[in-house]
């Protein structure tokens, strides 16, 4: 299947990314060379990664002692990832990059994830370097973002420690000035790092020259204590290699070594590592305040006790990334689950008496329970693919518009952004689920991908923000903030979709259904804080924020339907023939079950909330 004209479709007939191109930041650009962009990444995707998808699962990264050993296909893939220009394709022309809509970046990267999550491209490095240019001084910029936009240099997250998981309160690195001329250095306020670091993607290669660690550490206060909290967190670049102030490498390691390899369900290519900060393996010299040569050096990035405020600004962008990741997961099955549907005879048509066994086989497309699952694939993933490129668009307007069409979009973004992660991870893992059935026994096999597929999606609920983690900031925080403006908002622009439908014979159904959801939600919202103790909102912050998420689905399969319908109102093309019948099937089959998520947060439910010893 070519996912090429559902892109295509998306990003021009429905979002009118064109139109950015009136913009003064992308006043270069035109269809043409937004067209290009995706082709490259297509030809890439295509050449470099989808024939070793398979090969960089069963051939996982191994350490030898020294280094971790990755299959060559790894190296040609990143190189040709590197060499596009896609690192730094949203960057200014000044750090290297070609001033592209983030919209247009988003599309050209979900044919990577769709060819292979598991080789990986440069989510991390492009989050990590996109968080210096906001947040880092004029040398980390030049120095670090610029090598990294390159692709000369990679990047990473190192949030989450051993014994904290995802509680970031309980982080114990810590970050110790080094020296009494710490803050002098160029590069930023120079400190010693001790500590551990769990769960951290591409945390150890050869892919690149160096890798960038960005790490949560606390600071002691003057008297030597660490503040409690997630307030008392700094955020530091931690290099793999020490580096001069002109961006050359020293020659020296720093005190960063590799404790372990994680071995995963999927996502097998991309290494995982435990990281061991200031353990004095790779002793740098000169005494250190945790004795000679051992600490970490790293350098601070912002202000002291501000670095969780620094992160977010890279763990929300990983969010919509993850996003894409497990929607283009959840396409791969669908496109292979379909070719298997219609390739594959099995059974006849039952008729009146029954099915005639004389009769030849039929393909198992032709059976409604196949039918089922198809249209359920098809409207999880490119219901979901449409939200996350409408995400994206709100991300070039929350940057490019100006004035109000600027704050709303951030405010729409913040709202958006939890459902942008987790219903995909949900859903279009489903879809997966459902890719493996229609296959039968034959699914849970390696000859065929689709089992790999849903081990690769099964990470996306649990990494950059578990599903509670989303839902309890969807319930707890962004329905309340600025007095509840950004869910009102939202409101707004599906009550805008639900009166053109009304004029649609065959959508006016729909939008009374969406209606009636959309007051669901809001009478939901209403009684689970209706006591105002967060013990009893957020107990089912989940079923809240599965319902919520239905209900945006709903209204972006509604608002597509209707673009479909603009350009082929006899519904003579399969494109939007098949668009409409996604969206009856998400009508009629899912929005539905809204109701008993729904239930459970208007009573404010306890079972979930009492001891279960």
């Amino acid at each position: 299947m070519n996912l090429r004209p559902t892109i295509d479709f998306l990003l021009n007939d429905w979002l009118d990314t064109t139109a950015l191109a009136q913009r003064e930041r992308f006043a270069d650009h035109s269809r043409d060379t937004f067209d290009a962009v995706l082709d490259t990444c297509e030809r890439i995707a295509r050449e470099k990664y989808a024939p070793f998808n398979r090969l960089v699962d069963v051939q996982e990264p191994h350490f030898d002692g020294e280094k971790v050993i990755l299959p060559q296909a790894t190296f040609d893939a990143n190189r040709a990832y590197a060499e596009s220009g896609m690192l730094s394709a949203a960057q200014d022309y000044d750090m290297g990059g070609m001033q592209l809509p983030y919209s247009v970046e988003a599309a050209a990267n979900a044919f990577f994830a769709c060819a292979s999550v598991s080789i990986g491209s440069g989510m991390l490095t492009t989050g990590n370097a996109n968080l210096l240019m906001t947040h880092g001084n004029a040398m980390q910029k030049e120095v670090f973002a610029k090598n990294e936009f390159a692709g000369r240099w990679s990047g990473t997250m190192c949030l989450s420690e051993p014994q904290a998981g995802s509680s970031l309160s309980d982080v114990a690195t810590r970050a110790m000035p080094d020296g009494d001329n710490f803050e002098s250095d160029p590069l930023g306020a120079r400190y010693r790092l001790k500590g551990n670091k769990m769960w951290i993607s591409s945390g150890e290669h050869e892919l690149t020259e160096n890798i960038i660690h960005l790490v949560l550490a606390k600071i002691p206060d003057a008297e030597g204590k660490l503040v409690a909290g997630t307030r008392g967190i700094s955020l530091l670049i931690v290099p793999k290699k020490l580096v001069n102030a002109d961006g050359t490498l020293t020659g020296a390691r720093n005190d960063v070594a590799l404790a372990g390899l994680n071995h995963k369900l999927g996502w097998r290519g991309t290494t995982n590592t435990l990281l061991n900060f200031g353990e004095g393996k790779f002793p740098i010299g000169q005494d250190g305040p945790y004795g000679k040569g051992a600490g970490a050096i790293g350098y601070l990035v912002g202000q002291p006790g501000k670095g969780l405020q620094c992160m977010f600004h890279m763990m929300n962008e990983a969010r919509i990334g993850v996003g894409i990741a497990a929607t283009m997961l959840g396409m791969a099955g669908y496109y292979a689950s379909l070719d298997y549907a219609r390739n594959r005879p099995q059974g006849r048509p039952m008729g009146a008496g029954g099915k005639d066994a004389s009769k030849p086989q039929v393909a198992i497309i032709e059976h409604a329970d196949v039918k089922r699952m198809l249209l359920a694939q098809k409207s999880y993933c490119e219901g979901a693919l449409a939200l996350e490129l409408y995400c994206a668009r709100l991300v070039d307007e929350h940057h490019t518009a100006g004035g109000d069409a600027a704050n709303d979009a951030r405010l729409l973004l913040e709202v958006l952004t939890p459902i942008a992660k987790s219903w995909p991870s949900e859903w279009c893992l489903e879809a997966n689920s459902l890719a493996i059935q229609i296959h039968g026994g034959y699914g849970y096999t390696r000859d065929f991908p689709v089992e790999q597929y849903w081990r690769d999606n099964r990470l996306n609920m649990i990494h950059e923000g578990t599903h509670g983690i989303q839902a309890t900031d969807l319930l707890g925080r962004k329905v309340l903030m600025e007095e509840g403006r950004g869910i009102t908002l939202l409101a707004a622009r599906m009550t805008a979709t639900m009166k053109r439908a009304y004029h649609v014979p065959a959508l006016a159904a729909h939008a009374d259904a969406l209606g009636v959801a959309l007051k669901q939600v809001a009478v939901a919202t209403q009684k689970a804080w209706a006591t105002g103790k967060a013990t009893e909102a957020l107990a089912n912050a989940v079923p809240y924020m599965q319902a919520f998420g239905h209900t945006v689905l709903a209204w972006i399969w509604l608002d597509v339907a209707l673009k479909a319908l603009e350009g082929d109102a006899e519904q003579s093309n399969p494109a939007t023939q098949g668009r409409l019948g996604a969206t009856r099937f998400f009508f009629h089959y899912e929005l539905p079950k809204i109701g008993a998520w729904l239930a459970v947060v208007e009573t404010r439910d306890l079972t979930c909330a009492v001891s279960a010893d």
